[in-house]
């Protein structure tokens, strides 16, 4: 349960989505989650952090751990679906 208290706050899965394609720094990383503001990224970076999905690499930037790669993975079926699911709403 855990998991799921963590993955349902606000932004904290949209984080590790947009951490997907590599490292990113701070205002790179809350530019791509729709300015959400910079008090809320943070906190949700600590809290990524002392889950142990996220860390901060050396020059700064944001990527995740091996287990947040983990994570990711295990999000992409949720992705597929939700790109079915939305083929089939109206327009």
């Amino acid at each position: 349960m855990a998991a799921l208290d963590l993955f349902g706050r606000r932004w904290t899965l949209r984080i590790i989505w947009e951490l997907h394609e590599g490292p990113l720094g701070f205002r790179p990383l809350q530019q791509r989650c729709d300015d959400m503001s910079s008090s809320v990224l943070r906190q949700r970076l600590l809290e990524l952090i002392d889950a142990g999905l996220v860390h901060q690499t050396s020059e700064g930037p944001y990527a995740l751990t091996p287990l947040g790669q983990d994570a990711q993975e295990a999000l992409r079926p949720l992705s597929r679906w939700s790109d079915r699911w939305a083929a089939t709403l109206p327009a």
